[in-house]
Order: C-alpha cells, then structure tokens, then sequence
C-alpha cells in the first residue's frame, strides 16, 4: 500500500484528497438551494434589509415567531456559504446582517432573482431532472414530458398560476438584465425609433428600456393569452400573435432568452421573420438577441452559468439549447444576416447584435 501511495505523489494525494471533499458537494448539493428557499420563504432577507442595525438570534426568531434552535442551524449554514454574515451589535452581542448576495434574495429588492429561484425549485420544474439520463438515452424523448406528460408551454397555457410564476421569473431577470445591457452596452439602443420585443411576455424589458431610453417606442410582442393580461405602460403597445408566422414592424427586434427554446431550424425561422420586421429601416435595422454564449475554451465564472443553463434546457425544453459563438454565426447566416457583432457585459449572458445588410 505504501507503494501505491508514494506513486501517486503529493499532486495525486491532493486530487484525491479534493475528490473527497468534491464528492459530498455532489452527493448533498440540493442543501444549498433548499436553505436558501427556506430564508426566502421566511422572509429573511427582507428583515434584515429593513434593520439599521444587526439582528440577534432572539431578535428575529421573535421577528419570525419561530424556534431559535432551527433557525440558528438554518443561518448557521448560511454564513457558511456567505448568504448572510455577522457583526457585532452595540450591546457588545453578535447580529446578523445582509451580504451583497443575500441582497439578492429580497422579495422586492430592484435586483431580486427570488422569483426566478422559487420557479426553478417549484416541483414542476424539480422533477424533469429526474428523468435527464432518458433524454440523453433517447435524444427525442423530453425529460419535462416524461416526468409531466406533457410540455412546459402546454401546460403553461392550461394553467393561469403556471403562466404567472413564469412571467415573474422572467421579468425578475429581466429587469437585472436590460439595466446591466443599458449600463454596459448603451451603444445598442442609440439612434433607435422603435424596438419590437419578441416573446416580451408581461413587457418588463420595454418598461426598463424606455425608462432609460424615452425616445424608444416600444412593442411588446407575444402570445393573445399572454399580452391581454400585461400591464398598460406608456410608450408600450402590446401586440398579440405567433413569432413563427410575423413580427410587428420596427427598426430593432429585442430579443432575450427566447431563441435558446428553439432547434436551430425553429431559431432560423424566427429569425427570417425579425429580418423582414426590420427590412424597411435598411442599414438602420438590426436585430439585438441578448443570450448565452457558451465559451469552448472555458471563461470567466459569470460565463460558466451559459453550462449551467445548457443543462437546464436539456431537462426542460424538448429542443432547446445554449450555442457557442460558431453555432449563433450559423443560424444567424441561415437567417439572412450578413453581418453580426458579440459584446459581453456584466451578466451571465451576452449582446449579439445582427444586420440584414
């Protein structure tokens, strides 16, 4: 055994003494996002952010009216992993207090995912990960309809309460999202009279958009079912229709996390539509696709979430997928566009931006 050991040497004792601990983050990683859930549902972050000054154990188990016990091995485990930290209170007692990620976490907070966290760990969208090696087994089987019987949209169309939790998510993200895409990029949207959202659910991009960008005139296009229920905003008419058959006309077609749903051949028929949404403002028009852009050869780790996301659409969609910069270049000349531009800005994802001429 000695022998073995010393032939390993002191890198391969490192790997395997890190496999071990790696390996329990595999076999106990849903503990994570099952305690955050707890914070959320608890409210949490929202008490704490509206305390000027740390909260003691009593202090918010009072707050909670629930078992100092439980919740003390709840935030326990939190600080752990950076969620929230503690601080020293002016008795001289130690407090809790948000972080920048706990901050996150707010039910109302301007850069919540809350929403988006609650609807990912819903038991609607938790089971179809159970069923991901039949999807790699069987590429045309769907790991939403095995576990469901049918698709995500499908039964987002049956259900009012469905189609809600994702319109919230959506727009959670969304409005993070289109800011940081302002912030960053505002090149994007200069010289622009009229943005078409495609698939723009309850219209949360425009209303970002056109607060930041007033000389936009926004469209918010999608499904009858989905538009009759979205919210009046000025400088935002709201369009009902089906992407595969036309796109409203405007000098930019907007879209964010829709093509990523969609096969390649799907992708380029959506595409050929927003061309000729587009094709009477000339070189004036574009289309803006705000996606994932999976990087081959590794990158930063706000880039790493586009794997995270690939997964995600291999449990939830029939034929969604993340794509690298060669597999948008394609769809995109398939398409008809010419020419097409990616920037990165500070988000997960990234702004390809696309001209007909």
């Amino acid at each position: 055994m000695a022998e073995i050991t010393k032939s390993h040497g002191v890198n391969g004792n490192d790997e395997i003494a890190q496999a071990q601990v790696d390996i329990w983050r595999f076999v106990f990683g849903f503990t994570e996002t099952a305690a955050v859930k707890c914070a959320i549902e608890l409210g949490i972050p929202d008490i704490l952010e509206n305390q000027a000054d740390p909260m003691t154990l009593s202090q918010l188990s009072s707050a909670l009216s629930c078992s100092s016990t439980a919740l003390f091995r709840i935030m326990r485990f939190l600080m752990n992993r950076g969620i929230f930290k503690e601080k020293i209170t002016k008795e001289g007692s130690m407090g809790y207090v948000q972080t920048p990620l706990s901050r996150l976490l707010r039910k109302d907070g301007d850069n919540s995912l809350t929403a988006m966290l609650l609807w990912q760990n819903s038991s609607i969208l938790i089971d179809p990960w159970h069923y991901l090696s039949a999807r790699v087994l069987d590429d045309k089987a769907s790991a939403f309809v095995c576990a469901h019987g049918k698709s995500l949209w499908e039964i987002a169309a049956e259900d009012p309460e469905q189609r809600r939790l994702i319109d919230d998510a959506m727009a959670c993200d969304t409005r993070t999202t289109v800011g940081a895409l302002v912030d960053g990029c505002p090149e994007v949207f200069d010289g622009l009279s009229s943005v078409v959202n495609v698939g723009g659910g309850n219209g949360t991009a425009l209303r970002v958009l056109i607060e930041r960008c007033p000389w936009i005139r926004g469209i918010n296009f999608d499904l009858n079912e989905v538009v009759s229920v979205a919210p009046e905003s000025e400088g935002i008419e709201h369009v009902g229709g089906d992407m595969f058959k036309s796109v409203p006309k405007a000098n930019a077609a907007f879209l964010k996390w829709i093509l990523h749903d969609w096969s390649d051949g799907e992708c380029i028929q959506i595409l050929k539509k927003c061309r000729e949404a587009i094709s009477e403002y000339g070189t004036a028009g574009k289309v803006i696709i705000v996606e994932a852009v999976i990087e081959v050869n590794g990158g930063d780790k706000l880039k790493d979430v586009g794997l995270m996301l690939d997964m995600l659409m291999l449990a939830q969609t029939n034929k969604g997928k993340e794509r690298t910069a060669e597999e948008w270049a394609f769809i995109l000349r398939e398409a008809g566009f010419t020419r097409h531009t990616i920037k990165s800005f500070q988000s997960a994802l990234s702004v390809i931006e696309a001209y007909p001429y």
